[in-house]
């Protein structure tokens, strides 16, 4: 078996494998980069009044029931809550995917929005299909961008060294 045509044939076949998933782990790396910045991804977050929080969790589960479209009724409904004290806020992150901001001191709702952020990162990690792909799916595609690296500079670089080769080959031969 000639090296270079085994080096060839694992470049390309190696490349049409990668290029669907890279594809997709690029986009959404790039919508990811982009989240602060585009507040269809991410809402932007809102300042409180004071940077004290004096609002209980249960005064704060009592707001979040009263945005319907949140669609929180307990604590099962909340995915987390994120208290930002230098910002006066708190916020709601609903397992719908909505994010509630209030005031961690007055508890007024700052704002309601929806968050796409999450849904990105789990399609960019592959763990929106199944919880462990980013170790049995990301792991092996990550060692063929490897491959398929090596590969590649491989390539790039053996015309370099053969024509190098070959004027050795004339100089030693004159």
């Amino acid at each position: 078996m000639n090296f270079n045509r085994i080096n060839r044939s694992t470049h390309k076949w190696a490349s049409i494998i990668l290029a669907i998933p890279f594809l997709i782990i690029l986009v959404t790396g790039i919508l990811l980069l982009l989240k602060k910045e585009v507040e269809y991804i991410q809402p932007a977050s809102m300042k409180g009044a004071f940077t004290q929080p004096s609002i209980s969790f249960e005064q704060v589960l009592t707001i979040a029931k009263t945005v319907k479209k949140a669609e929180i009724d307990s604590w099962q409904a909340i995915d987390r809550l994120d208290v930002r004290p230098g910002k006066g806020i708190i916020k709601i992150r609903a397992k719908s995917e909505w994010e509630i901001q209030i005031d961690a001191t007055t508890g007024e709702i700052l704002k309601t929005a929806y968050r796409r952020s999450d849904f990105i990162e789990q399609l960019h990690d592959f763990t929106y299909w199944q919880d462990s792909a980013n170790l049995w799916f990301t792991l092996p595609l990550s060692i063929v961008l490897l491959l398929i690296s090596i590969t590649g500079v491989i390539l790039f670089f053996l015309p370099y060294y053969k024509r190098y080769k070959n004027r050795q080959r004339i100089k030693d031969y004159n």
